[in-house]
């Protein structure tokens, strides 16, 4: 995927005000308009002056854009960080056409989600109900598994008396509720965006996503580890301790196991009305031979164990 420098795009500075961003898009955009040029290949830069005046004059899609870092150039391919605008607070917006913007866009940007946004009249009065607002909010597996309370601090997007963009922390405390998975939304209700007149209050939905954990892996409730185990553990059988989410457990080693055997540990994912499981897969680690006694001892192995792993590839 190609990276868009939306800024280079637009003929704009990256510290431009709105009001530069709207005027330099607009000449741009009479310029390459297909109506009025002819050139073949005016409707091409056409359609990414729009794709970035959209990302651009939106001052969270701006913000968020901007945190990618200044060290892309236009064309280089791109992979977008996992995660890349956790802890950005965006308005709901209605997804785009799928075919009117670059893939670039739709992995950035591609939305489905609508907000309320209801508006309604009393007698002369106009009232409008707030936008529900969006971010992801990064949380350790540790926090869902035992359910807690955490400060966690979101960066809005708006603009200056002086139509430059700016970003203000918006800071508030989430109970995080046992057993919640990646994907999952927290509504924290009247959280969005304000209303006018006396309209309600837009509500916040923060979408879980866990953080990446030193030990286990995740799928919804389940867990999945991979356990180092020795030769002689995995040959004659052991019972091995385990660190599992709540508490240490004791794992039989069956005899003769390998690499890539998993074991079922039923209940010991993550909590619900139906608890996940834990799997633990073995991988065998082989000692290195550091020493003569070492070394002595995998010769014996050698000379005294008729074994070939490779028997099957003759």
């Amino acid at each position: 995927m190609e990276y868009k420098d939306y800024y280079n795009i637009l003929e704009v500075e990256k510290k431009s005000t709105q009001d530069e961003i709207k005027r330099s898009y607009r000449k741009l955009a009479r310029k390459y308009h297909p109506d009025v040029n002819k050139a073949p290949n005016a409707e091409e830069p056409f359609k990414e002056i729009g794709e970035a005046y959209t990302v651009l004059k939106d001052p969270e899609k701006r913000s968020a854009y901007d945190q990618l870092g200044e060290n892309w150039r236009q064309g280089q391919d791109f992979t977008p960080p996992p995660n890349w605008d956790a802890g950005y607070e965006f308005s709901f917006q209605e997804r785009q056409d799928a075919q009117q913007f670059s893939d670039f866009f739709e992995n950035l940007f591609g939305r489905s989600d609508t907000g309320k946004g209801a508006y309604h009249r009393q007698g002369r009065e106009f009232h409008a109900d707030g936008e529900d607002h969006f971010a992801k909010i990064l949380i350790n597996l540790e926090d869902t598994y035992y359910g807690t309370t955490k400060t966690i601090t979101l960066q809005v997007s708006g603009l200056d008396e002086n139509g430059r963009l700016m970003v203000r922390p918006h800071t508030l405390n989430v109970r995080i509720p046992k057993g919640v998975i990646e994907g999952q939304r927290i509504r924290l209700a009247g959280k969005g965006g304000p209303p006018l007149g006396r309209g309600s209050h837009g509500d916040l939905y923060l979408e879980i996503i866990l953080a990446p954990h030193r030990i286990f892996k995740v799928d919804k409730r389940d867990i999945y580890m991979e356990l180092p185990i020795t030769p002689w553990e995995a040959a004659l059988g052991a019972s091995v301790k385990v660190p599992i989410l709540a508490n240490t457990v004791s794992l039989k080693v069956p005899p003769d196991s390998q690499t890539g055997k998993k074991i079922r540990l039923k209940g010991k994912g993550l909590p619900g009305k139906s608890s996940g499981d834990c799997y633990v897969t073995f991988k065998i680690i082989t000692p290195k031979a550091e020493t003569e006694e070492a070394k002595k001892i995998y010769r014996e192995m050698a000379s005294k164990m008729n074994f070939n792993p490779r028997a099957e590839l003759q």
